[in-house]
């Protein structure tokens, strides 16, 4: 994962122009990974997106 795929993502999320799993696969990194980095930032991950990046790891 490069830091600007990460930006990227990050970037969109925030906009809430994409879900969360969008801006990931549009940034190039895992819906988990995103999350991680959101967290990180201190923004918080609504429990609908979550459910989907755990589902998604489990696979």
């Amino acid at each position: 994962m490069s830091l600007r795929s990460l930006t990227t993502a990050l970037t969109l999320y925030r906009g809430t122009s994409l879900t969360l799993e969008r801006a990931a696969t549009h940034g190039g990194i895992s819906p988990a990974e995103l999350e991680s980095g959101l967290r990180s930032q201190g923004v918080p991950v609504p429990e609908c997106e979550r459910a989907s990046t755990t589902e998604r790891a489990r696979d």
